[in-house]
């Protein structure tokens, strides 16, 4: 069994003490009245750990074990699965952040993203319930009628009812505009027909309902993806009175055997075999896709921090391993190269946790700040996300592949649970948008629309938190300071680069831009945690002998030591896009 406990300590450093919650988010009109501060983030997370790590986590390799299976068009979860789910809804975690007058509960994003950090640390194939769930409930909130807000988001947000995301068809891949599902109007309402696959969790009955959300095309939709609009196809059809009506034509037809991630029913779903699923146009006729994107920021928040999820989780398995296990009379983590391996993952941990919660209040702020910041705060979200989505799934899949390292040949062999992380893990860089297309937003659209001017509002924060290094008269902060140095003199350069050649030529750009995403990553992961190392010297010198504090100094250490230069690296890269990667020819592949 799993013993999972989530790092409360740190989480509750960084939202009260790094990101000042209470002074950021507590004042302002839509918080005020929440209590938002450092007793309400302990009690909250207290909770959130003992249903992580007493109820969640157990069931990870029960789902891994015996996988949800489908037959007769219904799916079958993985044992205790079910159980779970509702005991995350009857505790308030589903709708945690989500509007109050739909019945969310209306806290700041943040504690939305704490929870979802230990929900993935315990069982990332269960998480993914709630989190497209959340996904689908904020897009009918930001484009549903009244009276759809009225039918759907309380039960949604509540957890009695769930939703999903039906945007992949086969042969589509991320090329929506080729889709083959139709919507043919029909009084009130449209018949869908057609296929999805890939669908997280598309059916169970851990939930009354499931509100599927769909893309389709109408008739006489434009072509390719101007012609998408979007519709909510519930799988029990409402009553006028609220009450469930009959059962909807849309069944799944089967659930992919997949990599990892067994316990989460990934379908294939058929929308109209029989009469047509009744489906309701969300939004504006073929803006399905703009609609689709209203949740995206989010979503892809939340699949970095599933990146960071899995990390921690394999950290602490790979960490009480080296403490048991004994080789040359000693316990392996007093080996060298395994303490070398367990300090990578534990300060990759801690740098996603640091960029995914600092971005998680950015978030907030973007939303429900003072109108004058959001614009601002909206721009850097946007710069933000690709990063993050990016950057994280890509250092999760280093993280849990060294959690595997770490156990030896037992890591290999499914025993001990810790090859199950990096399997699960592995499908994080590819859905919500593959980390290709993250770099490619990330250079073309979020870089170039602006002409920089996002990061460089981000490089500048960075620069007056170098600075404050550099002046400090603590030698480690000091030395942290020059690392973070040249990292940031490097991300200047490269920036430059990468905007010169989308004027000149965007092939080069788009070939320099994954190296640049990793590059931004691992600078602004320093950043944060170096805004940490700050924060804790303060309270060294303020008198507490807290121990957290030292470490936290230190894993800074060795992150900006072994870590920072790996941005030298990607500079590399991204100066040489030019070069062989374009001149290469394909048939030589």
């Amino acid at each position: 069994m799993d013993n999972y406990r989530a790092p409360v300590e740190d989480m509750c450093f960084l939202i009260d003490e790094v990101l000042n919650a209470e002074s950021c988010l507590g004042t302002l009109p839509d918080f005020a009245e929440l209590g938002v501060g450092p007793e309400l983030t302990t009690a909250l997370l207290d909770e959130a750990a003992k249903l992580a790590g007493d109820e969640l986590a157990p069931l990870r390799r029960v789902g891994d074990e015996q996988p949800a299976s489908c037959a007769n068009g219904a799916v079958t979860s993985s044992p205790g699965h079910e159980a779970a789910l509702n005991q995350m809804a009857a505790g308030g975690w589903i709708g945690i952040s989500c509007d109050p007058n739909y019945g969310g509960q209306g806290l700041p994003e943040i504690y939305s993203t704490v929870g979802h950090e230990m929900w993935n640390s315990a069982n990332m194939a269960l998480a993914l319930a709630p989190m497209l769930s959340s996904g689908a409930a904020l897009a009918i909130h930001a484009h549903g009628t009244e009276e759809q807000k009225q039918t759907y988001l309380e039960k949604m947000h509540s957890g009695e009812w769930m939703g999903t995301m039906n945007l992949t068809e086969s042969g589509a891949g991320s090329d929506l505009g080729v889709m083959k599902a139709r919507a043919v109007p029909e009084g009130d309402h449209y018949r869908i027909t057609g296929q999805k696959i890939f669908i997280t969790w598309g059916d169970h009955q851990a939930t009354d309902n499931i509100i599927h959300l769909v893309l389709a095309k109408l008739p006489d939709a434009p072509e390719g993806s101007r012609g998408i609009s979007l519709f909510i196809v519930p799988k029990f059809l409402i009553n006028a009175d609220g009450s469930l009506g009959e059962r909807n034509d849309v069944y799944p037809v089967s659930v992919e055997h997949k990599l990892g991630i067994h316990g989460s029913p990934t379908c294939v779903m058929a929308f109209g075999d029989n009469d047509g699923a009744v489906g309701y146009l969300l939004g504006k006729e073929n803006q399905g896709l703009a609609c689709m994107f209203t949740m995206m920021n989010e979503a892809r928040l939340k699949v970095g921090i599933q990146g960071l999820g899995a990390s921690e989780g394999a950290l602490q398995k790979a960490t009480a391993y080296a403490r048991e296990r004994v080789q040359g009379g000693v316990p392996i983590i007093e080996h060298a190269d395994v303490k070398r391996m367990l300090l990578v993952m534990k300060c990759l941990c801690e740098a996603m946790r640091a960029l995914g919660y600092a971005e998680a209040v950015t978030m907030d702020l973007a939303h429900r700040g003072e109108a004058d910041q959001r614009p601002a705060m909206q721009a850097r979200i946007d710069l933000m996300i690709p990063v993050i989505k990016g950057w994280m799934t890509e250092v999760g899949q280093e993280v849990t592949s060294l959690g595997v390292q770490v156990h030896g040949g037992m890591g290999y062999v499914e025993e001990t649970g810790a090859a199950q992380y990096f399997r699960d893990v592995r499908i994080t860089p590819i859905y919500e948008g593959t980390n290709g297309i993250q770099a490619a937003d990330l250079v073309a659209r979020k870089l170039g629309r602006d002409g920089g001017g996002a990061m460089e509002a981000v490089l500048e924060e960075v620069r007056a938190t170098v600075s404050q290094l550099q002046s400090s008269a603590d030698d480690r902060l000091a030395a942290i300071g020059t690392a973070m140095t040249t990292a940031l003199a490097l991300q200047e350069q490269s920036t430059q680069r990468v905007l010169q050649a989308l004027q000149e030529d965007s092939t080069v750009a788009m070939g320099a831009s994954f190296e640049y995403m990793m590059q931004t990553g691992y600078l602004f992961g320093g950043w944060h945690m170096a805004r940490a190392a700050l924060v804790a010297l303060e309270r060294t010198r303020g008198g507490s002998d807290n121990p957290f504090y030292d470490a936290k100094i230190a894993t800074t250490q060795f992150y900006a030591e072994q870590i920072l230069p790996r941005c030298a690296a990607h500079a590399g890269a991204v100066a040489g896009a030019d070069g062989a990667l374009l001149s290469f020819p394909l048939e030589w592949i």
